[in-house]
């Protein structure tokens, strides 16, 4: 009888997502007693990475690298296959892969809302521009709660607006005032975030052929944005347009938060049901 073949596993890259260690229940004006948490000293390096160096001149460089969109041409369940390498080993509620909790993400929403197409399948799609850190960039340039570079930090941003000490824009008067480079409720479109995997997804949709909501758009966008859409942040940024999109964002992220349990319908058996939502709104190959 011939020896069983074994099937070679792809190697596990390990991704810590500082995010996962967030208080899940706290008001806004205890945001800056998250240093009293238990948190690995790898989480706050990384914070201390991002606060340091995410700068306007930071992220206008990313924007320039990332957008000549010259990483290759793939699917969304092409980059959903690499995502199985990726694991989020600091992510206190389960050990899976990050194309585990796509699908996971995608049938939450899909048993709430099963009239919405376009949500289900940004659930399954929201974290892949993560494919970035297989790509060569770091994690505190991936991963983790973004902000709004070019204004001043807010103190509800994690470990408070002393972690920006080191930040040289915090020194420059163009960005280191409340409104900083922009002016009041000019609409949250026009902000530059921090970069990272939310802001590098978004980007790459709106370069590619996709037909999927504004809603959708912005929960991609901002789920990473705890700030803002969990305390209240940056709300004099915000304009009339952000505040209808809001209530989306927070519904999704009951989703983000939630659905990361084992329990699920074996992956095969949902891939035929999302590339039908994928072919209906994100066809073919896309730009990366």
């Amino acid at each position: 009888m011939a020896a069983a073949v074994e099937i070679a596993q792809p190697p596990k890259i390990i991704l810590d997502d500082p995010s996962e260690f967030r208080p899940e229940v706290r008001e806004a004006h205890t945001f800056r007693d998250f240093r009293i948490h238990n948190v690995p000293e790898r989480v706050v390096r990384t914070y201390d990475l991002m606060h340091t160096n995410q700068t306007v001149d930071f992220v206008k460089d990313r924007l320039r690298y990332w957008m000549k969109l010259d990483h290759g041409e793939m699917t969304v369940l092409e980059i959903l296959e690499k995502l199985n390498s990726l694991v989020d080993e600091s992510d206190p509620d389960i050990d899976l892969p990050n194309a585990m909790h796509a699908f996971q993400t995608a049938e939450g929403i899909r048993k709430h809302h099963p009239d919405k197409p376009w949500f289900q399948l940004t659930g399954l799609i929201h974290d892949i521009g993560k494919i970035m850190h297989l790509w060569g960039e770091p994690q505190w340039a991936t991963v983790g709660d973004t902000f709004v570079v070019g204004c001043a930090p807010d103190p509800s941003i994690v470990f408070g607006v002393e972690s920006f000490a080191k930040n040289p824009d915090l020194q420059d008067p163009r960005y280191n005032s409340q409104l900083g480079m922009y002016t009041a409720h000019c609409g949250l479109r026009n902000v530059l975030m921090s970069w990272g995997h939310d802001e590098y997804l978004y980007r790459v949709l709106m370069a590619n052929n996709h037909s999927l909501p504004e809603e959708a758009l912005n929960m991609i966008r901002f789920h990473s944005f705890y700030p803002y859409h969990t305390c209240g942040a940056y709300a004099h940024l915000a304009d009339k347009k952000d505040e209808a999109m809001l209530p989306w964002i927070l519904e999704f992220n009951k989703f983000d938060l939630y659905t990361k349990a084992p329990e699920m319908s074996p992956v095969e058996e949902l891939r035929e049901y999302y590339q039908g939502l994928i072919d209906q709104y994100i066809p073919g190959k896309l730009r990366w």
